[in-house]
């Protein structure tokens, strides 16, 4: 037998170690290899590594209370965030002027450059808070350093209401993105069992398993979800709502997941190790999650990821149809319901574009790091 070791390097494998690491690399450190070609999956990581964060430090970041309501700034614009003024280092915003136009007899604001706005960083916060649920504190990551009346902080504007819209998207970010990672956990659970029982177990069993899937995958997506959506009673706490919804997007995203495992299953269920762990007395069950599942575990993680993004987009089109969360929930789909009104985007474009902008990042940034993951679980990928 040819040791690996003395393969000249055009007829090796293209790695960019030597064939004695190669030997005894595992199977992460080999996923890792070929995950950090991609330029793309790894710049994407670091955008949902960033989000993640804003969405659990949220009290901290959002300069004011997403709810506190200012009917004297009803639609204000951003106030873009200076850090220089007279050259040197003071952020700060232009103090908002409003007048009345008599043409449209709307209120209309004006930035005033000669009424410059102190902005601070790690100020006082207005209440105090509970980080993370957990730690008191009393300190915002920036804010009005001596706010006085008729001062705003507006970053990304306000809403009808005039309440800060940066401070909505930032507290919306931990409904919509932690509604995908439940829902993935879900449709993890779900799927490796039903999908590896399936698969390992074959016979009647098997058949009506696939059944089962075919029939819940025939049924239209979305009619699907509103009808069940609608059965909410609309009486319900925030946080059961949050659960139910989060069940309705998992309910049919671990077929495709089962499916996969299945596929899986049939092909190493007559492997050499898995006789050698039923001849060894291990339970079938104990094969299917100490043996087959992990030997395939990139794969499945490469899967889940990319299914967040839809189920982060199945939330948001419930909420915007007005089925799914409602207020006070704060997410990114109930944020969206303030631009079904046409005449509000035309007066005020930001209640469309932050956070369509925020659901676009992120969905584009989870489907760039699911190919990259998905290349890097290819095993007939080789690393260069």
């Amino acid at each position: 037998m040819t040791d690996i070791t003395s393969l000249p390097p055009e007829t090796g494998p293209s790695f960019n170690l030597s064939g004695k690491d190669i030997a005894v690399a595992g199977q992460w450190r080999l996923f890792w290899l070929k995950f950090k070609k991609h330029r793309i999956a790894l710049a994407s990581l670091v955008v949902i590594v960033f989000m993640y964060l804003v969405a659990g430090f949220a009290d901290f970041i959002a300069p004011v209370d997403p709810n506190a309501t200012n009917a004297r700034f009803t639609y204000a614009p951003p106030q873009g965030l200076s850090l220089l003024l007279d050259g040197s280092f003071r952020p700060h915003v232009n103090q908002l002027k409003m007048t009345l136009n008599t043409e449209s007899m709307r209120r209309e604001f004006v930035a005033d450059p000669t009424k410059p706005i102190s902005v601070g960083f790690f100020v006082k916060a207005p209440q105090p808070y509970r980080l993370l649920g957990l730690i008191p504190m009393q300190t915002k990551l920036f804010g009005l350093t001596n706010p006085q009346v008729g001062d705003s902080l507006y970053i990304f504007g306000a809403d009808r209401l005039g309440r800060d819209i940066f401070s909505r998207v930032v507290h919306g970010a931990q409904i919509s993105l932690s509604i995908g990672l439940v829902g993935v956990f879900m449709s993890l659970i779900l799927g490796v069992t039903i999908g590896g029982i399936s698969g390992f177990f074959g016979g009647w069993v098997d058949l009506a398993i696939q059944r089962f899937i075919e029939l819940l995958r025939s049924i239209p997506t979305i009619p699907l979800w509103m009808g069940l959506a609608a059965a909410i009673p609309v009486g319900w706490p925030p946080l059961r709502t949050y659960f139910v919804i989060t069940l309705i997007v998992s309910l049919i995203g671990w077929t495709s997941l089962a499916r996969e495992v299945r596929g899986k299953f049939l092909s190493l269920r007559s492997e050499d190790f898995v006789i050698a762990a039923r001849l060894d007395g291990m339970s079938e069950i104990g094969i299917i999650f100490n043996h087959l599942v992990p030997s395939f575990m990139s794969h499945i993680i490469a899967t889940l990821t990319l299914a967040i993004p839809s189920m982060i987009l199945a939330e948001t089109a419930l909420s915007f149809l007005g089925i799914g969360l409602q207020p006070p929930i704060i997410s990114w789909g109930v944020l969206l319901q303030e631009a079904q009104n046409i005449r509000a985007v035309a007066q005020a474009p930001w209640l469309l574009f932050t956070p369509a902008a925020a659901i676009v990042i992120s969905v584009l940034s989870l489907n760039f790091l699911g190919d990259g993951l998905r290349d890097a679980a290819d095993p007939y990928e080789s690393v260069s």
